[in-house]
């Protein structure tokens, strides 16, 4: 797929910042463009098709950069297309370090990087994007998944079960000081070896049914203080962490899931710190999707959290007085 392929919407008049759409100010990403928001698209379910779930999720690329396409712009960040990749032969591990390798050079251009998936095996290319664009360096850094799964399952191949074990044994390889937050957990939806092996990992999680409004000010309170002492945060959002009846078109429907009341305050927690690097969205997938409802919670989502990651970032990175005098 062309890097420019799938943009195109509705054009309103008068034709200026006003009125402007996503597909009227994306451009190909080019060496030396200014930092901006940098969409990188995986198409690949194989780990869907690894983990026994149902594939469709590698049309996910596609079918977001159409709903992206008539969203409106905030302001004028730019907004750049750094293609797709691709897995069509069953080469899931050889895909995903493709990827990582194009999101760590979207990452060293200084762009936040947008994921679109996919199945959630790219959260370990992700991982390994970010891992490669911090080189020698050890920064402190926190993942943030919404997600009803764990996916810290032990397998003899990788698959969308595996990312995250993955990125927690690759980040002690290298000696990267990695948390692990998930948001969502169905006590339904994994076994007491998952939950095991989380506690044994210290990694915090908090359960789908402790994630209504009641509880909201509270959990803010905690994930703000957790990320707090972070340096870098990677925010992965599986969308069938979100209840079915908004989001039917993913690889594995939530018989609960986190409502966006909750969803969308948690993500600009996140993104307000000045940390967030890069986010993806998972397992998205268009055959299963109705009246394009999955796909507009999705893009809903992408828009959101980029244009308040950019704003926290330009902010947390502006010069001060003190720069000044101090340089």
């Amino acid at each position: 797929m062309s890097e420019m392929e799938g943009w195109g919407g509705r054009v309103d008049l008068p034709e200026d910042a006003s009125t402007r759409r996503w597909h009227q100010w994306v451009r190909p990403v080019t060496e030396g463009a200014a930092p901006g928001v940098a969409l990188l698209g995986f198409a690949c379910d194989e780990g869907v098709r690894r983990n026994h779930g149902r594939v469709g999720a590698a049309q996910g690329p596609a079918a977001l950069r159409k709903m992206l396409s008539n969203l409106p712009t905030l302001d004028d960040t730019s907004l750049y297309d750094a293609g797709t990749v691709a897995c069509t032969d069953g080469d899931l591990e050889g895909a995903q370090l493709r990827y990582a390798e194009r999101m760590a050079a979207l990452l060293d251009a200084g762009h936040f990087a947008v994921g679109l998936g996919g199945g959630h095996e790219i959260a370990f290319a992700s991982w390994q994007g970010l891992a490669r664009h911090l080189g020698g360096r050890r920064p402190k850094v926190a993942i943030v998944n919404i997600d009803a799964h764990f996916d810290l399952r032990r397998q003899e191949q990788g698959s969308s079960g595996t990312p995250f074990l993955q990125s927690i044994e690759h980040a002690g390889v290298l000696g990267i000081d990695l948390q692990y937050h998930v948001y969502g957990i169905s006590a339904a939806a994994n076994t007491r070896v998952l939950f095991d092996t989380a506690d044994a990992l210290g990694v915090h999680y908090v359960m789908d049914d402790q994630l209504g409004l009641l509880e909201l000010p509270q959990r803010l309170v905690e994930l703000r203080e957790r990320l707090a002492g972070v340096d870098v945060i990677y925010q992965t959002i599986d969308i069938d962490g979100l209840p079915h009846a908004m989001a039917p078109g993913v690889s594995a429907p939530a018989a609960r899931g986190v409502p966006m009341e909750v969803v969308e305050p948690l993500l600009d927690a996140v993104a307000s710190t000045g940390k967030l690097r890069l986010m993806d969205v998972a397992e998205f997938s268009p055959p299963y999707d109705r009246d394009n409802v999955t796909a507009r919670v999705a893009a809903r989502l992408i828009h959101r959290v980029s244009h308040a990651a950019m704003r926290a970032l330009r902010a947390r990175r502006a010069p001060t007085i003190a720069d000044a005098i101090f340089p």
